[in-house]
């Protein structure tokens, strides 16, 4: 979709739910890290190692969540502020944005 549409952007914020044991340690470590290749192996339940660095994004995307009403993933804002919660296929995304502008 990137490709096709330079007006749409993707910013993915690592939100754990608290369903998912080790979710928040590993999102703390993709976090320190700034990698994809972690990010790959968690969601293909391989392991992840500790986190190396102390940082505070994984708390401030969830204070954010919460104040913006998402507790599930994947979620996204539209630029019209609409949230939309679920799995989208890209036909569907690009369709809604260019509704939401």
């Amino acid at each position: 979709m990137i490709a096709e549409r330079n007006d749409i952007a993707f910013y993915m914020k690592l939100y754990p739910l608290p369903m998912h044991k080790d979710a928040y340690g590993k999102s703390k470590t993709i976090v320190c890290e700034k990698s994809l290749e972690l990010l790959e192996d968690a969601y293909n339940q391989k392991p992840v190692p500790p986190a190396t660095c102390e940082t505070t994004a994984v708390d401030e995307t969830i204070q954010l969540a919460r104040k913006l009403g998402i507790n599930g993933t994947p979620a996204m804002v539209l630029p019209n502020g609409v949230l939309v919660s679920g799995y989208k296929d890209a036909a569907t995304i690009k369709d809604m944005v260019d509704k939401a502008k």
